[in-house]
């Protein structure tokens, strides 16, 4: 296991120095911002992000993510263009040294949440999702106050209401042949530059506002793994996108995928199941619905030896900051996943 913790660059309120200060940690897993999604990263700001984790002591070989532009999920013609511009991104990013790319093919919505802020019964603040409060909103209608990534920093409403209905006339069919389309254009690339591509799941695993959804559960990430089969076409697997649904047994997935050797990266945090929605919670097993030891340990007996990081954190002790990205109660989480980890490789050793 090689823990890695995301950072935001250089205008992230923690820094990398705060980062090397957690024991065990040996990645940072990070990205260029500041490029519109499908345009080519220059070498400069890639560099330059290489250079300050190296600098930090810390190692610059995981990013997450690379985003996929919406053409190419939605098959327009410009894919092409887009596409050609991944690729290119890949082969710069090999040349820096980047063994792993967390991406989604999430249609419009990266991870959707209701409240940011919901405050716990111990003090502490955290991202939830309440089924009643996503039936209030109509992305295509309402100014909402809800938070959603992507949706005012990404798109106006007239923009919005667009993609979304080019969306709602696909199916979850015309979903999974674009995703293989762009899959047997970009896993070439990736293997020729010894790179691994590494998938998230769709956070929650269900539908959201009538949008295909197909990265869910165990069906459809063994199709998914078919479309191009190819050891560097493999998973990032995430415990609470995945965990956030009863119907997804993370131990288990995390066993059968890890034997396969397709996951390449895990976010490990724990969520508290609630009817049709959730609360993220402390990493520990007992402050939620997942047995965070038994997806460690299903992990370690696998021959599992990719990159984990410490998922959203509550914000504690009084920290503000990005929701779900501060820092304590993610270094909390890392020492965490250290002793997790250490505890199942001596009892296998045993």
């Amino acid at each position: 296991m090689k823990l890695a913790f995301r950072w935001y660059g250089e205008d992230d309120k923690v820094t990398l120095e705060q980062i090397r200060q957690i024991p065990g940690m040996r990645s940072i897993v990070t990205a260029v911002y500041d490029v519109p999604v499908g345009e080519v990263w220059s070498r400069e700001s890639i560099f330059r992000l290489k250079e300050l984790t190296e600098k930090a002591g810390l190692s610059f070989d995981v990013i997450e993510s690379v985003p996929v532009h919406e053409d190419i999920k939605l098959g327009k013609p410009s894919r092409e263009k887009y596409i050609e511009n991944y690729c290119e991104n890949i082969r710069r990013l090999s040349d820096a040294g980047i063994q792993c790319i967390c991406y989604n093919f999430m249609p419009v919505f990266d991870w959707t949440r209701t409240q940011l802020d919901h405050k716990l019964e111990d003090g502490s603040s955290s991202l939830v999702y309440y089924p009643e409060q996503v039936a209030q909103v109509d992305p295509l209608q309402s100014d909402s106050d809800l938070t959603l990534p992507g949706w005012d920093a990404s798109y106006t409403r007239e923009e919005l209401r667009d993609v979304v209905a080019q969306y709602q006339q696909m199916t979850e069919e015309d979903l999974w042949e674009n995703l293989r389309y762009f899959l047997e254009r970009v896993i070439p690339v990736a293997a020729r530059c010894g790179i691994n591509m590494a998938i998230h799941q769709d956070d929650p695993c269900w539908s959201i506002f009538g949008l295909p959804r197909i990265i869910t559960e165990e069906k459809n990430l063994d199709r998914f793994l078919k479309l191009v089969d190819d050891p560097h076409n493999g998973l990032t697997l995430c415990c609470g996108s995945l965990g956030c649904s009863k119907k997804n047994d993370v131990p288990h997935l995390a066993a059968k995928y890890a034997k396969m050797g397709r996951i390449h990266f895990v976010h490990m945090r724990n969520v508290q199941l609630l009817p049709g929605g959730f609360e993220e919670r402390a990493h520990l097993s007992q402050c939620g619905s997942l047995d965070m030891y038994a997806i460690a340990k299903a992990l370690q007996e696998n021959g599992f030896d990719g990159y984990v990081r410490p998922d959203h954190g509550r914000m504690i002790w009084g920290e503000t900051g990005r929701p779900g990205y501060g820092l304590y109660d993610r270094a909390l989480g890392a020492a965490y996943l250290n002793g997790l980890f250490e505890a199942a490789k001596k009892e296998q050793q045993s």
